[in-house]
């Protein structure tokens, strides 16, 4: 184990869980309902970050020499950015979007500790196969990826049958790059 101050993971998302714990790291899970819009003309790592601060401000109060641990993951396409699905068509579409070409995932991390706020994101490129209708609804309906961004987990199915290949981090597409997330913990202490 780490000799980390208690670390305090904002996220209900199992996948940042598990790799946490993969990572040999103590933590504990609080929730803050927190608003995810952002303003318009950011690009999409400051998406990521705006929103995963604003997560980590909600906690600014409530800490004393915990660590806050705040993310926020986005997909871009096409100079679109895809947030989670609305709906099961909408997960749909935006698979078909995703199919066949090359996206972008960014994750936005901010580590909040004795008031500083410690921001940085990763940026990973995901290519896509050309995905079948059937592929894409059979999925979406199996797995139910509302609670992802572009619909997919890239640890499953989708992701094992469809993804060729990626430049970066695949941690990072998976939600939490854990390598810069370990890097800037043994910083803050």
């Amino acid at each position: 184990m780490n000799a980390f101050p208690q670390i305090i993971l904002a996220s209900k998302s199992p996948r940042r869980q598990e790799l946490l714990k993969l990572m040999d790291i103590d933590f504990r899970v609080v929730l803050k309902e927190v608003d995810e819009s952002y303003p318009e003309g950011l690009t999409p790592s400051a998406i990521a970050l705006y929103i995963a601060t604003k997560k980590a401000e909600a906690f600014d109060e409530d800490i004393n020499d915990e660590i806050v641990l705040t993310a926020d993951t986005i997909v871009a396409v096409d100079g679109l950015i895809l947030g989670k699905p609305e709906s099961t068509e909408h997960a749909i579409e935006m698979l078909q979007r995703l199919s066949g070409k090359v996206h972008e995932v960014y994750t936005g991390v901010c580590l909040l500790h004795k008031g500083q706020y410690n921001k940085f994101y990763d940026r990973s490129e995901v290519f896509f196969r050309k995905l079948t209708d059937e592929e894409i609804r059979s999925y979406v309906e199996e797995y139910q990826p509302m609670d992802k961004a572009g619909s997919y987990g890239i640890q499953q199915r989708i992701g094992l049958i469809g993804i060729e290949r990626i430049n970066g981090s695949y941690t990072n597409v998976v939600g939490l790059p854990t390598e810069k997330v370990y890097q800037q913990l043994k910083r803050l202490v």
